[in-house]
């Protein structure tokens, strides 16, 4: 019975573990409520519909979208902005993946990224759905792929 109990915690508590990493616009906004209230009543409707605007910083970004699958910097005349990429993965068509969240979920050692929801797809294509182009912290650009 002990023995039931201890793996039944342990099950729960994998789980739970597994699913961390996987946050949902309302789990951003409950671990960063100062940053939710900061913002008018029109960006807090774009942020829980997981929209950004221009003018939107980068705390408020990372409600609406979370954390950007990768980050480049940009130096021309003008100065320098950042640009945050947000990417999905796809292969005949389909979307395998898309986000940031999972991309440790399935093992692999610390160190070593593991991609289980589309690694075992030759055709895989990695598509850029939008970049955000911040300038002094604020969104100056955004940027889609038309469908």
């Amino acid at each position: 019975m002990n023995t039931q109990r201890s793996f039944l915690l342990f099950a729960l508590a994998f789980g739970a573990a597994l699913l961390g990493g996987c946050t949902t616009i309302e789990s951003r906004i409950q671990a960063q409520p100062q940053v939710f209230a900061r913002l008018t009543p029109a960006q807090q409707a774009l942020v829980r519909s997981g929209q950004v605007a221009l003018g939107f910083d980068m705390d408020a970004v990372k409600l609406a979208l979370g954390d950007p699958d990768h980050v480049t910097v940009r130096t021309d005349a003008n100065g320098q902005v950042q640009v945050w990429h947000y990417l999905t993965y796809e292969s005949g068509g389909v979307i395998l993946y898309t986000g940031y969240y999972h991309r440790r979920w399935g093992g692999g050692l610390w160190w070593e990224p593991t991609y289980p929801y589309y690694m075992d797809y030759p055709d895989r294509v990695v598509r850029e759905r939008f970049q955000i182009v911040f300038k002094d912290n604020k969104v100056v650009s955004i940027e889609r792929e038309m469908p």
